[in-house]
């Protein structure tokens, strides 16, 4: 049995230290790969793609502290019976295999890494480091020195592996709300299948404290889910016919039917585990900072050590090799990075955990960092600060046209649409059979045309008729509600004006969002400029543009970026905001009723489509790296302390294996904090 450990590498593949990084970055979704069906009692077998350490790890369960174990009872029973009973036969060479027994139970792994790594041409690692100061500390005499830095480097190891588990329990129970069997109808019943031999279009049904299995349209007519443990909401979300559902939700009332739409691999809880579980392969700054600095702070220890073992040999006049030798070794166990290497992968996974608890999604720890340093928002306005979902208040039609063959002719084209807008329109003509739309062409910012039943249609903004030199009523300039405009064969024939409506929480946001330092707000928007005036004046925002295609968006957001100073986020939920979610320097998407190219885009994502989820995700970046900050002050701040001390002979080797193991230690326990923290 042996202690599994994990190494940083630098940009050349060359190993640094061992971290947390392979434990937290591992890409390992579970793979459902089988379903049985046998009287209506389900199995299925559930693989990870872990490597072989880890399995025997995970299947070895209390035996993985064996070797401590072993250390411990070894190394306590050598000191008593060396200094408490004062046994004469504990001398020579019983006391030296003694304590080689308690060493090499905790010490093999870090001299099998330390000798591989030696072989790659990879000397300047900490296994060298702990190497080469123990087995100093053997040839000096000092045995129960040498077994307690390798026996608490053991149990910081087993510390650090108890605090990864502890960082990806919100990310786990993740796994748990997979669902494992879906309720289909075929061949005229409903039978039990694995959700991911479901295609899209097919009718599942829920019952009461079911999870929904995949990501669909909801067909009955009203449902209650619980989407605590996808968006961190604990209130029940109603959900009305033609509302979407996401995989993982559960159903709270009564039986439901869901149209799929998405296969079981592309549903939102599917994405969700993809996305923070290799969130970390985006570094902070910080971390790769510190990866540099150990880089060139290893070799220099190193030298240093030999240095304070050799030079005082020409100053010193009373200069004993032994002294001068334990001296050096001291500084070499206080000198491994431990401390720093493993406290901030793990604090940057903590403060991702913590995210996914509250419903965000960051992409990378470098976004943590950064939006933190936000100090200019741009922001989308229909399905951000309004809930983008639409009613027709008013259908005006032109002479010769009847308001029942102009709505089915509109409907015609918008069922070709993914814009909340058409969604609006549809639910108006949901009892009618729709007609067949062809030769549509979406024309971006603007509309859509097409052709149905032998008629041409224009359907869009007003941009759009003019682009057509279609003449539009004056009395349409007045309305500042959202307009439809239609034209049939070339002849303005009448519009449909949509109301929305603000989220509950916009106001209020843009307040707290102004308190944490954001200084400039900015709404830039697709929709008419006098609805964009209207609503941003309602929430307290001093700048804001409307009628603006996608590339016009872009660049404001370009133009913006010219001064150096700004970090600028921008937050969105549809196709059109994708180019600017990709220029900002944080893109924020709304991920329940946002697009998925939005969605793929962006940095941060909001599950629960909330602004003041961008509080949270700014709170939770700046205790994060509160956190980290601690840790690297503690962590430099003691190591300098007793690495001055060692070389001038005050600090024994105990001191030294809590300048680096007992740091590393508080370290982890510091960083574990985030995941009790509230926002």
């Amino acid at each position: 049995m042996t202690i599994k450990h994990q190494h940083i590498y630098d940009s050349e593949g060359r190993q640094l230290c061992c971290s947390l990084e392979e434990k937290i970055d591992r890409k390992d979704p579970p793979v459902l790969t089988k379903y049985q069906d046998d009287d209506h009692h389900q199995s299925e077998e559930v693989g990870q793609a872990h490597d072989h350490d880890h399995n025997h790890a995970e299947s070895s369960g209390w035996k993985e502290y064996l070797p401590a174990i072993i250390s411990v009872v070894l190394l306590l029973s050598g000191l008593a019976l060396e200094h408490l009973l004062d046994l004469s036969f504990f001398k020579g060479w019983i006391k030296l295999v003694w304590y080689l027994a308690a060493y090499f139970p905790v010490a093999l792994p870090v001299l099998k890494d330390a000798f591989n790594n030696l072989v790659r041409g990879e000397v300047f690692t900490e296994f060298f480091l702990m190497s080469i100061a123990t087995i100093g500390a053997f040839a000096i005499g000092e045995f129960p020195e040498a077994v307690a830095v390798m026996l608490f480097y053991a149990i910081g190891e087993l510390f650090q592996s108890a605090a990864v588990k502890r960082a990806k329990d919100n990310i786990k129970s993740l796994l748990d709300i997979r669902p494992k069997v879906a309720n289909v109808f075929r061949n005229n019943s409903y039978q039990a299948v694995a959700p991911n031999t479901i295609t899209v279009g097919e009718k599942i049904q829920i019952k009461v404290g079911e999870k929904i299995p995949l990501d669909g349209i909801l067909i009955s007519e009203k449902g209650s889910l619980n989407t605590a443990a996808l968006t961190g909401e604990s209130k029940p979300q109603s959900i009305q016919k033609g509302g979407k559902v996401m995989a993982g939700s559960i159903n709270m009332e009564g039986v439901i039917e869901v149209e799929v739409e998405k296969l079981f691999k592309d549903s939102s809880i599917s994405r969700i585990l993809e996305m923070v579980q290799n969130a970390t392969a985006r570094k902070s700054k910080t971390e790769l900072l510190i990866r540099k600095l150990a880089k060139i702070y290893t070799p220099i220890v190193v030298y240093m050590a030999i240095a304070i073992c050799i030079l005082p040999y020409f100053f010193v006049a009373n200069y004993q090799f032994v002294d001068w030798l334990y001296r050096a070794l001291i500084f070499l166990v206080i000198s491994c990075p431990c401390a720093l290497v493993i406290s901030i992968p793990l604090g940057y996974f903590g403060g991702l955990g913590a995210a996914s608890k509250h419903g965000l999604l960051f992409k990378g720890a470098a976004y943590l960092d950064q939006i933190t340093k936000v100090n200019t928002l741009f922001m989308d306005k229909t399905g951000t600060v309004t809930k983008g979902v639409f009613k027709i208040k008013d259908i005006i039609v032109s002479d010769g046209v009847s308001e029942s063959e102009f709505m089915d002719l509109l409907s015609a084209i918008e069922a070709k649409s993914t814009h909340p807008i058409a969604k609006a329109i549809l639910e108006y003509s949901s009892n009618s059979t729709l007609k067949e739309a062809t030769e549509i062409k979406e024309i971006a910012g603007k509309g859509m045309q097409g052709m149905v039943e032998g008629k041409q249609l224009l359907v869009g903004n007003k941009s759009l008729m003019e682009q057509f030199n279609i003449n539009v009523p004056l009395e349409t300039n007045q309305i500042v509600e959202s307009l439809v405009l239609v034209s049939i064969d070339g002849v303005f024939s009448g519009y449909v004006t949509i109301a929305d409506e603000l989220k509950e929480d916009a106001k209020q946001s843009i307040h707290q969002l102004k308190a944490l330092g954001i200084k400039e707000i900015i709404m830039l928007s697709g929709d008419k400029d006098s609805i964009t005036q209207q609503i941003a004046q309602t929430l307290g925002i001093a700048k804001a543009k409307g009628d603006l295609l996608p590339e016009d968006k872009l660049h404001e957001v370009e133009m913006m970026k010219k001064d150096s100073t700004k970090i600028i986020a921008f937050v969105g939920d549809g196709i059109n905001d994708a180019p600017v979610l990709a220029a900002s320097d944080v893109g924020i998407a709304m991920g329940a009723m946002g697009s998925d190219v939005a969605i793929e885009t962006a940095d941060v994502i909001i599950q629960t489509d909330q602004l003041s989820k961008i509080i949270t995700g700014i709170k939770i970046g700046k205790s994060t790296q509160t956190i980290i900050w601690q840790n690297i002050a503690f962590a430099f701040g003691v190591k300098i302390i007793v690495l001055v001390l060692g070389a001038g002979g005050l600090a024994t080797m105990w001191e030294a294996v809590f300048a680096d193991v007992g740091v590393a230690l508080l370290a982890i326990l510091n960083a574990v904090r985030l995941q009790k923290m509230e926002w």
